[in-house]
């Protein structure tokens, strides 16, 4: 493959002297995800020429063992510590345990004191020669009051702070955590993740669509007759079950990562991709969903989860969500978004896809005979891929028309090697790049879109593992057909 090089768009790094306080660092999240970005930007040299990783939780450790307890979860979900620089980043972790209020910091004051003595630093705070980095890996119901904890302690004060998602779990609560996310801090301290636009095919379903043409000119209603969204799981959720059980799929993917992800594919081609550029017209496109209508949302839950332990008996959470979206701009208008998310599903997919309409004249008026809708179509799987299904004729005699999928693996081009978005994530926090984080309003907008549904949940639906959910999830794509069945 040719590849032509071109600068990103980015703010400046600043390599001032950087600790990262560690949310949650002993949590499901750190271990599956976030720390294993931190050792993967090691190894790529893309950290501070001189940083501390402070872990901070409840529980206790010593800083041996806490750098063991990462050594681990390295050997389980990668990259291996043989892969970089181990021994070097091991002395770069500290932990701080005893929790972090506003009433009881445990130990992390001290610990930071610690780490800023190393880094040859004095005084407390986080201005002047050393650059605080607030990681937030822990449940979204704790957020509040670790925010006041913040500005208890000094710890705001020229620091930059990372939410996970959900930023709220209802507009009220949206509204509330981030009066006081604005209380303490300002806007330009704070990056709202949602790692699904870190993915290297989000990304490059962007790039993609503005650097070709023929993908810009069918980017419209004339060309797209659905747009389908589906993240998939045959996975159950035994490790997360408490988490899973007091949040479902709904608000754990849809209102989330899903309408992220529809959002990127609405949004009107931004002028230049400056990180405030890109992420301005992604927020102007979620303030452009129409609000959702419970009779266009399908919950199911897999036969057999409230047998999981950790699961409440009886629960009515729903493991499986879909909806058919709307979005109220010329561009889309008539083009449903259908988003499906589950667990215990037929196949691991990560998908968004195009689904064309047919020639609505010629020989092929109404599509080819027999095929099915030809469409364009983005794995978000590892690398990612970019896949194209066509319709073309039959070679031989007998004529007619065949459908193949052309595909072109993203991760395929000489040279280069794609990152865990993680480590987007946190390199783009280094350099100040908002572009792969959600905006205030686009959130608001998002919880907005979902206050009917709220208050008007559709039953939760029986369907067996191994499947699409309950058959009811077929009747939001007529009078056509999932792309994943």
């Amino acid at each position: 493959m040719t590849e032509t090089a071109q600068s990103p768009q980015h703010a400046q790094r600043d390599d001032k002297p950087t600790v990262f306080v560690m949310f949650g660092a002993t949590g499901d999240l750190s271990r599956r995800l976030v720390m294993p970005a931190f050792f993967q930007l090691a190894a790529l040299g893309r950290l501070p020429e001189q940083w501390r990783i402070v872990g901070s939780s409840r529980g206790e450790m010593t800083h041996d063992e806490f750098r063991q307890y990462v050594r681990e979860a390295l050997e389980e979900f990668g990259p291996q510590p043989s892969e970089g620089p181990w021994d070097d980043f091991a002395e770069h972790l500290l932990f701080a345990g005893g929790g972090f209020s506003a009433d009881d910091p445990g130990t992390l004051l001290d610990v930071l004191a610690e780490a800023r003595e190393q880094l040859g630093a004095g005084g407390d705070g986080a201005e002047g020669d050393v650059q605080l980095v607030h990681y937030l890996a822990i449940p979204p119901g704790a957020f509040l009051d670790v925010t006041k904890a913040f500005g208890a302690h000094g710890l705001a004060d020229g620091a930059r702070v990372v939410y996970e998602k959900p930023y709220g779990t209802s507009l009220a609560s949206f509204e509330e955590l981030d009066a006081e996310v604005q209380r303490v801090f300002a806007e330009e301290q704070v990056f709202r993740i949602d790692h699904f636009l870190a993915f290297e095919a989000a990304q490059d379903l962007i790039h993609a669509r503005l650097a070709n043409p023929w993908l810009a000119g069918i980017w419209n209603r004339e060309h797209v007759a659905q747009v389908q969204i589906d993240i998939a799981e045959t996975l159950d959720v035994a490790q997360r079950a408490d988490f899973y059980d007091a949040t479902g799929a709904f608000l754990d993917m849809i209102v989330t990562h899903l309408f992220q992800l529809a959002a990127t594919v609405a949004m009107e081609p931004p002028a230049d991709l400056r990180p405030e550029t890109v992420q301005a017209a992604r927020d102007a496109a979620l303030q452009r969903f129409r609000e959702l209508d419970p009779a266009e949302v399908v919950l199911g839950q897999f036969e057999g989860y409230t047998g999981i332990e950790g699961v409440a008996d009886g629960s009515t959470t729903d493991t499986l969500a879909a909806a058919r979206l709307w979005v109220d701009d010329e561009r889309w208008e008539g083009v449903p978004f259908l988003l499906r998310s589950g667990k215990k599903m037929a196949a691991d997919e990560q998908r968004i896809t195009l689904v064309l309409r047919p020639p609505a004249e010629g020989p092929y008026a109404g599509g080819a005979p027999g095929g099915e809708p030809t469409a364009v179509s983005f794995s978000l799987l590892e690398g990612g891929s970019l896949d194209v299904r066509v319709a073309v004729r039959r070679p031989g005699v007998a004529g007619g028309t065949v459908q193949g999928t052309a595909s072109l693996p993203l991760d395929g081009f000489e040279g280069t090697a794609p990152a865990l978005p993680y480590a987007h994530l946190i390199d783009h926090v280094l350099t100040g790049d908002r572009s792969l984080f959600t905006g205030v309003e686009g959130l608001r907008a998002a919880w907005r879109a979902i206050e009917r549904f709220s208050d008007d949940r559709p039953a939760v639906l029986p369907y067996a593992e191994g499947t699409w959910g309950p058959a009811d999830v077929d009747r939001l794509a007529e009078p056509g057909e999932w792309f994943l069945r």
